[in-house]
């Protein structure tokens, strides 16, 4: 019979701390979402998504919300995984979501000219 000491002995715990290991630093290798955003004339922005790991993000929703939040430009970024569009009125910010943890906000003053 297994005795409840004998099953925590050192091997167990060995193997136990390695596999925690192993998921704490699979975390490290996690790929964040970036975006950055510019304006192409006046009236005109441009937004590029992607992941830290250098991968693209097609698909991916890419919102203009104002701050009333409401949805003033709906979108998703294209092939390029890049969201053209006019640039709003007043006071906004860009919400570029990728999933659960995966957010990115740029406020309309961070836009590069």
């Amino acid at each position: 019979m297994l005795q409840f000491s004998s099953f925590f002995s050192a091997p167990w715990r060995r193997a136990a701390t390695a596999a925690g290991l192993c998921l704490l630093a699979s975390t490290a290798w996690a790929h964040n979402p970036v975006a950055e955003c510019k304006a192409t004339d006046d009236t005109t922005v441009q937004c590029k998504g992607g992941f830290s790991d250098g991968s693209d993000a097609p698909g991916v929703t890419l919102d203009v919300i104002s701050y009333d939040e409401k949805i003033l430009v709906p979108g998703k970024l294209g092939e390029d995984s890049t969201l053209t569009f006019k640039k709003p009125q007043g006071e906004f910010y860009i919400l570029f979501d990728a999933g659960p943890g995966h957010v990115v906000e740029i406020d309309y003053t961070e836009i590069e000219s």
